[in-house]
Formats: C-alpha cells, sequence, structure tokens
C-alpha cells in the first residue's frame, strides 16, 4: 500500500523551494507525480533534461533543484462535473496563498493553464512577487506544447545547483 499522496510529497519537499509547481490536484487514479513511473514525471522529466541535460534519479534531482511539487487542490478533482471542478479550484484559493506564504518561491508555474488565474491571485494575496508561469498539462493531445513552452521557461526558472549532495544548497538563478 502506498503512503497518502500528502505524506509522500512532504517527503520531497525542499527547502528552500526556489520554484513551486502547482497543479490542479492528485489524480483519482491514483497515478500521482510523486509516486513515480506516470506521465506527468516522465514529461516533467523529458523537458528538464532537454532543458539542462540528464541525470539519474529525477525525484531527487527535482526536490535539489529546490522544485516542488503542489497541488490547488488537495483532493481529486478530475472525475468531477465541470462545475463542482471548477468551484472546488475556486474553494482552494486561500488554501494555496497560505502555503505560498510558507513556502516563499521564487517562480511559480501553474500546470495547467485553467488555474492559472487561480494561482496568479493565490501568489498575490499570499505577499509574493514571484513571475507566475503557465502551462498546458500535459495531456490530451497537450503533451508537445507542454515540452516546448517548459523547456523554454526551465532555464529561467530557479533552482539550487545540483551536485547529488545536501551541502549544494545555496539558490542560483540561470537567464
Amino acid at each position: 500500500m502506498m503512503d497518502h499522496p500528502e505524506t509522500i510529497r512532504a517527503s520531497y519537499r525542499p527547502d528552500p523551494i526556489t520554484t513551486l509547481f502547482v497543479g490542479e490536484s492528485a489524480p483519482a487514479s491514483g497515478d500521482f507525480f510523486y509516486y513515480g513511473n506516470n506521465a506527468m514525471l516522465r514529461h516533467m522529466q523529458r523537458a528538464t533534461e532537454a532543458a539542462l541535460g540528464g541525470g539519474d534519479d529525477f525525484p531527487r534531482r527535482f526536490k535539489s533543484y529546490g522544485w516542488f511539487l503542489d497541488d490547488l487542490v488537495l483532493t481529486p478533482v478530475d472525475k468531477l462535473a465541470p462545475s463542482e471542478r471548477r468551484a472546488k479550484c475556486l474553494a482552494a484559493t486561500n488554501s494555496l496563498r497560505d502555503r505560498i506564504a510558507t513556502y516563499r518561491p521564487l517562480a511559480v508555474v501553474s500546470m495547467l493553464v485553467s488555474i492559472k488565474r487561480i494561482v496568479e491571485a493565490a501568489a498575490k494575496a499570499a505577499g509574493s512577487n514571484a513571475p507566475v508561469y503557465g502551462v498546458p498539462f500535459p495531456g490530451m493531445g497537450q503533451q508537445a506544447r507542454f515540452h516546448r513552452e517548459m523547456v523554454e521557461i526551465i532555464p529561467m526558472l530557479p533552482r539550487t545547483g545540483y551536485s547529488g549532495c545536501a551541502a549544494d544548497s545555496e539558490a542560483h538563478t540561470w537567464n
């Protein structure tokens, strides 16, 4: 049996968080990013490796960059009716605001175009002036667009240096 998504997510939370990626919610299927071997992780890995080069153990490298994937809604919404799904996303704004205020990321990436305005509102309400980027979710025929847009923005995203050791923790931005 796998750990609850929020338990496993917490184990991958870097300190500090340089770039916060915000998804809509973990999927009802249980195909969660931090469980590994899923489409979202593979698409992020391909885009990151295309922009920055390869490496081993992508989830560990993702964390070592100071990157963290959180979700707007902390319960699955992907099987809900569109109106209920949208209502849950809007209702989660304050929760995301509070998490952004705690995380204090240097950049935020909305992983679904339809939630970008909510993510921007939450970041603004948190007092963050981090840039907010938005990319399409890599599904439903948007995989190539996701890849193109991520490859373009990844070099601009703040990250800590990756050396495979905990001592390398100074945050840098490469432009």
